[in-house]
């Protein structure tokens, strides 16, 4: 069951979707640094690509998709875009960081430095292809605020 059926709080902007992702993709950058966060460094980089594929979705149908599924969303994105058909396998990968980087398991999985830093480069590559698509800049972008 989902979290809830409407998205009623959930921005129907894609550009605070990507917004929100690079915020993930930049704590990524800075976790990686310390040796005793990988489980969190790939964890955001989970969260970057499922937003990211969120945003891109959005921007396309109009239309929030729910689900953490990496591998469901970018063959979403794909039956929208062929071109994605190429991160599906990586989409797959990331997938298993959604869970278990954040709770403790009988046998854990052991993300080593060469794991984040492939995690954490495979995810700068999908963000900036879906960033290309969708013609956003992070760095131009200016977040709406609250009146």
């Amino acid at each position: 069951m989902s979290r809830r059926s409407n998205h009623s709080t959930d921005s129907k902007r894609y550009f605070d979707w990507l917004y929100h992702a690079y915020q993930d993709l930049l704590a990524a950058r800075v976790l990686i640094e310390d040796d005793r966060l990988y489980n969190p460094t790939v964890f955001h980089c989970q969260q970057a690509i499922e937003k990211s594929l969120k945003a891109f979705l959005l921007f396309k149908h109009h239309k929030l998709f729910d689900g953490h599924n990496l591998t469901w969303l970018c063959k979403q994105a794909a039956m929208t875009d062929q071109s994605f058909t190429k991160w599906i396998g990586k989409s797959t990968l990331l997938n298993r960081f959604y869970i278990e980087t954040r709770y403790p398991a009988d046998i854990p999985d052991e993300i080593t430095r060469d794991l984040a830093e492939d995690i954490l480069a495979a995810t700068e590559d999908m963000m900036e292809f879906i960033c290309d698509c969708i013609k956003f800049d992070y760095n131009s972008y200016h977040k709406r605020s609250k009146k």
